[in-house]
């Protein structure tokens, strides 16, 4: 008799004390794994690959985990062929630069061809006057810097969409119909800009700290679901896993 596979519910819940572990303390554990079965529930293909692959899956919502990031919201789970790439937001990489607590505003914006934009090292940061109820014409570029609570202003990150699309083209998952390049663009040229910026202001303090100070996971109950987990590795600067489907090939 063949037995049916595990439910949703019932694989992460093997994972839930692991997930526990390592959210930042401000998050409720249950409220986060409550909203990722939600995610996973309502895309068919999150369904096929955790239960045929659902060692990338795990491995994306440690990664997540880790960061203290909502699946579906600041992290996305993205489909690429039998596997899950785990996608930061840019929301979520700035909800990082707050958390932090140097950072008293972060601002970030595309720029289209019919906005008044002027910007030169020179200056503190970039005189941007777009018309909001005109026709802005298609995405030119995009830009990013931070407020510091000490009143300077980091450094500013300008790139056209030229830029951009480099950065799209080294991404493996960018051509497939689930991912975020394809899907959100304008957010994934933010993303380009605001990933850039992290380089240059703090992020999450709690999280870096976790980061060298890793919990060690209590003994799986599933050695077949085990064998199937990429292992991970952890950027130490970060605290990303950075598995084999998720460096820095990827940013949104």
């Amino acid at each position: 008799m063949t037995s049916n596979p595990p439910t949703i519910s019932q694989t992460i819940d093997r994972y839930r004390t692991d997930f526990t572990a390592v959210l930042p303390t401000h998050i409720n554990p249950e409220q986060w794994v409550r909203v990722t079965i939600g995610v996973i529930r309502r895309n068919p293909r999150l369904i096929e690959i955790l239960q045929t692959n659902p060692g990338t899956m795990l491995a994306a919502m440690m990664d997540a985990a880790r960061l203290g990031l909502e699946i579906g919201d600041t992290y996305h789970l993205v489909p690429f062929k039998n596997e899950i790439v785990g996608v930061t937001d840019y929301t979520g990489l700035i909800e990082l630069m707050y958390r932090a607590g140097a950072v008293s505003a972060v601002k970030a914006e595309v720029v289209r061809q019919a906005d008044r934009f002027d910007y030169s090292p020179a200056m503190d940061r970039p005189d941007h006057r777009p018309d909001w109820f005109a026709d802005r014409g298609p995405v030119v570029g995009a830009y990013a810097y931070a407020e510091m609570k000490d009143g300077g202003v980091s450094k500013v990150v300008v790139r056209s969409q030229a830029e951009i699309e480099q950065v799209k083209d080294v991404s493996a998952a960018a051509k497939s119909n689930d991912s975020p390049w394809q899907k959100w663009p304008d957010r994934m040229a933010l993303k380009t800009v605001v990933r850039e910026l992290a380089k240059f202001v703090p992020t999450s303090a709690e999280h870096q700290a976790a980061a060298t100070t890793i919990r060690p996971a209590p003994a799986r109950t599933d050695p077949a679901l085990d064998s199937e987990a990429a292992p991970l590795e952890i950027n130490t600067a970060t605290g990303e896993v950075l598995n084999e489907y998720d460096r820095e090939d990827e940013p949104m």
